[in-house]
């Protein structure tokens, strides 16, 4: 176990010598997985990965974004177990490694977002029946975001407290809201169209990190396109108009009910994000602030200027506020 200060000195230069750490300490780590399985909604197969130590007495329950897969975790796993946390994270439904819905499996679906949320109350109530612990916190990233979110307007109790990183309350979306909703709502009635790659979308495609959206880091996003050329079996590609048309609707109730949220927060946002609608993000926290005026501050959102929406897989100055500040958090609570 690495001493909580060597390894976070360690994140501010971790991509001089990205290779060697990738092919040596993590490589080790990852050799040690405990992978799983559990039964979703709709009998759906639900894969996950744990790390645990039994001197550990804090557990980070993890909500990851759409197309991603725990294969593409393994550093903030890392970074976070040798923090002295049990960590758990799953595979959502319809990607990564989880059981797909439909005949083309790179379609982005879902049949209601609420089986999303479903399945990480399952997994939450697996996660934590691991031990007793006594501190209980969540991480969650874009639509996994959105995911906790919805689990924590259901059960305000479970975690200490939970950060949320680019967190989907918004889609960023090449047109007006009203044509969106209006193509979306079109398409989602008929039954030849709703399951249907949406508009501008199809199977996965690797992009060029000279014109990716997701990190300034190259070693990470070199590993993370090598893990999805490899392995076929994990690439998703566009979401379908069902897809949207859930997502779109989850948004909205959330920041709707953003103050309702009993559980501590901290929302980090990337300023040069264009996978999520910053505005919406925004229009989250606000409604959270004005909601729970006289009640702890939470410094919403933090922002992480010049990143883009990968936060947790940024170049390491970014990153390492990122896992500094979320270290700082939960020491809070």
């Amino acid at each position: 176990m690495l001493p909580p200060d060597t390894l976070k000195a360690s994140w501010l230069e971790r991509e001089a010598e990205y290779s060697a750490f990738v092919n040596g300490p993590l490589l080790d780590f990852w050799s040690n997985r405990d992978e799983r399985t559990f039964q979703g909604t709709d009998d759906v197969t639900i894969r996950y990965v744990q790390f645990t130590d039994p001197a550990h007495d804090k557990v980070l329950v993890i909500s990851s974004g759409r197309s991603e897969s725990y294969v593409k975790y393994p550093e903030v796993l890392y970074d976070f177990f040798h923090l002295g946390f049990d960590v758990f994270i799953m595979d959502h439904r319809g990607q990564g490694l989880s059981g797909r819905m439909l005949d083309d499996p790179q379609k982005g679906h879902v049949e209601r977002f609420d089986d999303y949320i479903d399945d990480f109350s399952q997994f939450t109530n697996i996660a934590l029946a691991e031990k007793n612990y006594a501190y209980r916190y969540a991480l969650a990233h874009s639509m996994g975001g959105a995911i906790l979110g919805g689990y924590l307007l259901r059960e305000p109790d479970t975690f200490r407290a939970a950060v949320l990183c680019a967190p989907m309350f918004g889609i960023n979306l090449p047109m007006p809201m009203w044509l969106a909703n209006m193509i979306v709502n079109r398409a989602d009635k008929r039954p030849s169209e709703r399951n249907e790659y949406a508009v501008s979308t199809g199977k996965w495609q690797p992009l060029p990190f000279l014109i990716n959206m997701l990190t300034h880091s190259y070693p990470r996003y070199r590993r993370y396109l090598r893990c999805y050329a490899d392995y076929p079996a994990l690439r998703l590609g566009g979401p379908t108009y069902h897809w949207l048309r859930e997502s779109i609707d989850i948004g909205q109730k959330i920041i709707a009910q953003a103050g309702e949220i009993n559980t501590p927060l901290m929302v980090l946002m990337a300023s040069e994000d264009k996978v999520v609608d910053n505005r919406e993000l925004l229009a989250f926290c606000e409604k959270r602030r004005k909601a729970r005026t006289g009640q702890e501050e939470e410094h919403m959102p933090l922002t992480f200027e010049g990143a883009y929406h990968e936060i947790l897989f940024e170049e390491d100055a970014l990153r390492a506020v990122a896992l500094n500040a979320i270290c700082h958090f939960f020491g809070l609570h």
